[in-house]
């Protein structure tokens, strides 16, 4: 998708700014309502752009005000650019997400609201079952909890934050991370006990199951998978295909790991706790150690800019 920019600068820059703009080959529209905007005041300059264009509108707006309080940018996709006389650049053009984009995103997803921990809650709660069920209502509910909890975001998150070096995002997404998941863990652990009062799971039931084997103790091939799904999330969201994001999410395992960890102390079996931590640990490790080489390869090679907030 191609994007939309809608720019409020003060009158005093807007020629200037206008005349940069319009040198920029990836801007294909360009209009400007002199004093439209109350709040703040200011002109607004509808920027009609494509996605490799994108960080040039905002690094040349961004320096053309004396300080970023004195910018305000809206982004918003736009289906199609219908231009025939600029047909041929636009059919080149590239699939990327600004920084702030993908930070807002990230925000809105592991924001520490009622809606977030209720998911991740059911997340646990779901898992739970899973972890002592039969292999086909297990993968069931292994793919519903990692699709269902929005675990990834929050530890995404503090990936983005030391690649850019903004220590408060880093900051948020540790504090959403450890909250959701303290959710999910106690939730999980709350499930397990329930079905152990009514006699259909116990200690040794779970420490039986193959895929809680498999949790704890991981083959190669399992470690690539969850590897591949880091790097496949971190890839999509920079590449603005948050749609197709669950395939990712399936592929790893921190979901059902962080549930054993829950199932794991209720049952009495801290063995299981501590290897469901293991694993859970492993999985956010594949985050930030594959996710972060490759988001500081965009930022040198692609976007070449610090966020503007």
């Amino acid at each position: 998708m191609h994007r939309t920019l809608e720019i409020t600068v003060a009158s005093s820059v807007t020629e200037l700014l206008c005349q940069q703009l319009t040198a920029v080959p990836e801007v294909i529209g360009l209009s400007v309502s002199p004093g439209a905007s109350r709040k703040p005041v200011g002109d607004v300059l509808t920027v009609h752009v494509l996605n490799r264009g994108a960080d040039e509108v905002l690094r040349l707006a961004r320096a053309a005000v004396p300080t970023a309080n004195d910018l305000s940018v809206i982004t918003s996709e736009v289906a199609s650019f219908i231009a025939p006389a600029r047909q041929e650049t636009i059919e080149h053009d590239k699939d990327e997400a600004i920084w702030e984009e993908m930070e807002s995103g990230l925000r809105h997803q592991g924001a520490i609201t009622a809606n977030y921990l209720l998911l991740m809650a059911l997340g646990g709660l779901i898992c739970a079952v899973g972890l002592v069920s039969e292999p086909v209502p297990q993968a069931i509910s292994f793919i519903a909890a990692a699709i269902i909890a929005p675990g990834f975001d929050p530890m995404t998150k503090v990936t983005l934050g030391l690649v850019l070096r903004r220590w408060s995002v880093v900051r948020h997404g540790v504090t959403s991370t450890l909250a959701g998941y303290a959710v999910l863990i106690a939730t999980a652990a709350l499930t397990m006990l329930a079905l152990t009062a009514a006699g259909e799971a116990s200690g040794a039931a779970l420490a039986a199951n193959p895929e809680v084997e498999h949790l704890s103790h991981p083959r190669l091939m399992e470690l690539l998978l969850s590897g591949a799904g880091a790097l496949a999330g971190v890839v999509m969201l920079a590449a603005y295909r948050r749609s197709f994001q669950a395939g990712p999410l399936i592929a790893m395992a921190f979901i059902p790991a962080a549930a054993l960890i829950g199932a794991g102390l209720a049952v009495g079996r801290p063995e299981l706790a501590l290897e469901g931590l293991e694993r859970f640990g492993a999985d956010w490790g594949f985050i930030v150690g594959l996710g972060a080489p490759f988001l500081w390869i965009k930022q040198k090679l692609v976007h070449q800019r610090k966020p503007i907030v």
